[in-house]
């Protein structure tokens, strides 16, 4: 290691420390001179002495380091700990950020000056969201906190372990790609939840249905339904938020296909888009959210759970017999049987056989085959939709639903005549 490169990490190790004290000291500002146990230049210090003891490792041993970082570690936990005698408290956030100065500055010197750097500002960014993180965790429920975990277990400790082949009749089914199908889900279900909480009690129903579309736009609309017979003077209102959950839907069926199927997508994009333009020019003119005075409604979509474990797992089996059954109607009837079957099954979840049409294009079934069973399969839901809505709200709320549903996918169905199937 040159002069050059030796000063360069020190001054990196220096300049770690001085950012990790910059937000101590700031914390500590207003106590008094010897009333803090470490602040800008203490920690800056620390930082420079983990990258100084590094140096020391190189000539001297690992013993060198150890014995240096003992030393400083034994000092900031004595005072610390006649600190906290004095103020009452047993706070060790001081203590650990200490630790981890004299390690990032040691790191600075032994690897990756990048990472190091990279390190130093999250710890500052941390330390310096005590309040942030403190006031989401007042706010943060059991339900919403065991969901996270759920989620993260499903990613990171069963998605690894899955098989990646194909098992059962037609060897249709794969149980890591259907696991990480369920994943996604899931992760939508907990995306749609969370923009839910933020923003659609405090925006209204047209908020609220996108973001309620996320997670299942039957669902939405038919609880936004129901809000409208019972509040018949919110009709317009709950009716925009029942068009923007199914606008929703056609963004949801998009990214499906863009992560799982991405061949597919220039084939049912222009039609999902017009639709989406449609849907969208909809649900604001029918509300007309840009008016002055226009009260938001508090209600907006009443999810109480990210995502329900079992209906997670349901959905993973309904795909798995979807996938199944899609198959075994190709292979049995050929292209036909898959696009007949889509429309069947489109009707109650469009997602389980938009999933299943990507993971058998070009082996059993066409492009041009997948492709259109997707948009059946789309056109089918959202004419179960148009009768659910028609149930739940009211002869006007129906008519009024499945007119912009009829446009919708009349704009979507001139675009699909458009395309050459044929390619």
């Amino acid at each position: 290691m040159s002069d050059e490169e030796v000063l360069t990490r020190l001054a990196l190790a220096l300049a770690i420390g001085a950012l990790v004290g910059v937000e101590r000291g700031w914390r500590e500002r207003d106590a008094g001179e010897g009333e803090r146990t470490a602040g800008l230049r203490t920690f800056a210090l620390i930082g420079l002495s983990g990258g100084m003891f590094a140096l020391l490792a190189q000539s001297l041993g690992v013993a060198a380091f150890a014995a240096g970082f003992l030393a400083v570690a034994g000092a900031i936990t004595l005072f610390r700990w006649r600190e906290s005698r004095e103020e009452g408290g047993f706070g060790a956030t001081t203590l650990v950020a200490a630790f981890l100065t004299f390690a990032l500055g040691a790191y600075a010197i032994a690897g990756s000056m990048i990472a190091a750097a990279a390190a130093a500002v999250a710890t500052a960014a941390i330390l310096a969201a005590k309040g942030w993180l403190h006031s989401w965790l007042k706010t943060l429920t059991w339900e919403e906190l065991r969901s996270a975990l759920v989620l993260a277990a499903m990613s990171f400790v069963v998605l690894p372990v899955l098989p990646d082949r194909g098992f059962g009749p037609y060897e249709a089914l794969n149980p890591r790609s259907l696991w990480l199908m369920t994943i996604a889900i899931a992760g939508v279900s907990f995306i749609g939840y969370v923009a839910v909480k933020i923003a659609g009690t405090r925006y209204g129903p047209l908020i609220a249905g996108i973001a309620g579309g996320v997670v299942s736009s039957t669902i939405t609309t038919v609880d936004m339904a129901r809000r409208a017979r019972a509040e018949p003077k919110g009709e317009r209102a709950y009716l925009s938020g029942a068009i923007a959950a199914s606008a929703t839907m056609f963004v949801r069926v998009a990214a499906i296909v863009a992560v799982f199927g991405p061949a597919l997508l220039t084939r049912v994009a222009g039609s999902l888009a017009a639709a989406l333009a449609v849907s969208v020019a909809a649900a604001l003119i029918v509300d007309r959210p840009w008016r002055s005075g226009k009260k938001a409604d508090g209600e907006g979509s009443r999810l109480t759970n990210p995502f329900e474990l079992r209906t997670v797992l349901l959905f993973g089996l309904l795909l798995a017999v979807v996938m199944l059954l899609s198959t075994a109607a190709s292979e049995t009837f050929g292209e036909g049987g898959g696009i007949l079957f889509a429309a069947v099954a489109g009707i109650g979840d469009v997602d389980a056989i938009t999933l299943s049409m990507t993971q058998v294009v070009g082996e059993r079934v066409s492009p041009q085959a997948a492709a259109l069973a997707i948009l059946i399969a789309v056109a089918a839901n959202s004419a179960s939709k148009t009768v659910l809505a028609a149930a739940a709200g009211g002869r006007r709320f129906g008519m009024n639903y499945g007119g912009i549903t009829l446009a919708s996918l009349a704009a979507g169905g001139v675009v699909a005549l458009a395309i050459p199937w044929s390619t």
